[in-house]
């Protein structure tokens, strides 16, 4: 594990705006649509920071040269969807946030944790299934932002029932560096830090409960 220097945040108000649907004003599902490369809002630096450490198998599959701007190091500097942008395991959820025109509401929000799908997570479902849902705006954005949970949790505060962006609540089981989501998904890189939110990889896209 390494350990990350990330400056807090005055910064999803997901929305997911993180990740998730925007049923509410407070929600991701705004009308932004900036590219998630861009630069948006920094956070100041002379905000105190704090050290916090990554755990997970799946973290070796982020790059660890400092100046790549998808490593560690690089994600803590800026804001979430930007901070996915330059890392290749989450591709695939950056191309669906920026169709779900979520960018900005996820850039701007105050401090989320990201249940983040990883590449692998989006080929399990069917290729034709995916593009459906991706053509879809509406459902696309309910099942981002359910990903979403406003407030930034560290692992000791993972488990229990989180309230999401999207308006559902998913629950998280576990400890120490074995967590569950929703009974199905698994964190396989978490506490992975953004300026403005705290990032578990998970290894199943979630879906919002009817």
């Amino acid at each position: 594990m390494r350990l990350l220097k990330i400056a807090a945040v005055a910064v999803f108000a997901i929305s997911v705006a993180a990740c998730g649907n925007d049923s509410s004003g407070t929600q991701a599902g705004g009308s932004g649509t900036g590219d998630a490369s861009s630069p948006a809002p920094m956070m100041s630096s002379s905000a105190p920071a704090m050290m916090t450490d990554t755990f997970g198998a799946g973290c070796s599959a982020v790059p660890t040269e400092d100046s790549n701007p998808g490593s560690f190091a690089s994600m803590a500097k800026v804001p979430v969807a930007t901070a996915a942008s330059g890392n290749p395991v989450l591709s695939t959820l950056v191309s669906a946030v920026k169709q779900a025109g979520l960018v900005d509401s996820l850039n701007t929000a105050p401090e989320l944790t990201v249940f983040a799908p990883a590449n692998s997570a989006f080929e399990k479902i069917p290729a034709a299934d995916l593009k459906k849902v991706m053509a879809d705006k509406k459902t696309l954005t309910s099942i981002l932002t359910y990903h979403v949970v406003p407030g930034k949790l560290a692992p000791e505060q993972l488990a229990g029932t989180h309230k999401t962006l999207e308006g559902g609540s998913l629950t998280v089981e576990g400890s120490g560096d074995m967590f569950k989501v929703d009974g199905m998904a698994s964190v396989v890189c978490g506490n992975v830090q953004t300026a403005n939110a705290t990032v578990y990889i998970i290894d199943t896209v979630l879906m919002p409960k009817k």
